[in-house]
């Protein structure tokens, strides 16, 4: 199964204080099932990764965010990093781009603080899922089911805590870019935008 993502374009979406093994891992597994992989952030150029508060490698962006668009892809993932998530969720078009994914029905990887970026897109109510803890009360309020375990899959959204989660997460998330559409994701999400402005 080595080629399960042959012809797909997955986006990976991250600044400056991505926690770097949350990116290099699950770039590395999709990319060893065939996927074609680009980099996005709120500009092009080079971003740091840290190991939690050490600078670690340089990344090159492929593009910035607010030249994409979810129609160009397969699938999103969302490495974790708290710097990472906070300053992502102010950004607007980062906000909007994981939106698209989610009123498309597309498959998205979250893990450890990037749920951040579901509550500023909206899409975390009636959702289950997990994220690092610090997390749990924000997606309660949210109207997320929070839960403890390595990995959760909730219709196209697959969701990790940490990195030790990263080889469940990793597995999950190949599995779910293969399958591709996910109907009750886009259902789940067009009903939550029309509670919203109720």
């Amino acid at each position: 199964m080595a080629n399960e993502l042959q012809g797909r374009k997955i986006a990976f979406l991250f600044t400056e204080g991505v926690e770097q093994v949350e990116l290099t891992e699950p770039l590395k597994a999709v990319q060893d099932a065939g996927a074609e992989v680009h980099l996005l952030s709120s500009e092009t150029g080079k971003v740091y990764g840290f190991n939690h508060l050490d600078k670690g490698d340089e990344f090159t962006i492929d593009r910035a965010v607010s030249e994409a668009s979810a129609s160009e892809y397969d699938g999103l993932v969302l490495p974790g990093g708290v710097a990472n998530a906070d300053t992502l969720r102010t950004d607007e078009d980062a906000v909007k781009f994981v939106r698209e994914f989610f009123e498309a029905g597309k498959p998205v990887g979250v893990i450890c603080h990037a749920p951040w970026l579901l509550l500023e897109a909206g899409v975390a109510q009636g959702r289950t899922l997990t994220s690092w803890p610090s997390l749990k009360t924000d997606l309660q309020n949210a109207g997320a089911t929070w839960v403890d375990a390595e990995v959760v899959t909730d219709k196209g959204l697959v969701t990790s805590r940490k990195p030790d989660d990263l080889p469940a997460f990793c597995a999950k998330i190949v599995e779910e870019f293969a399958e591709g559409f996910h109907k009750e994701q886009a259902q789940m999400t067009e009903e939550a935008a029309s509670e919203f402005t109720q």
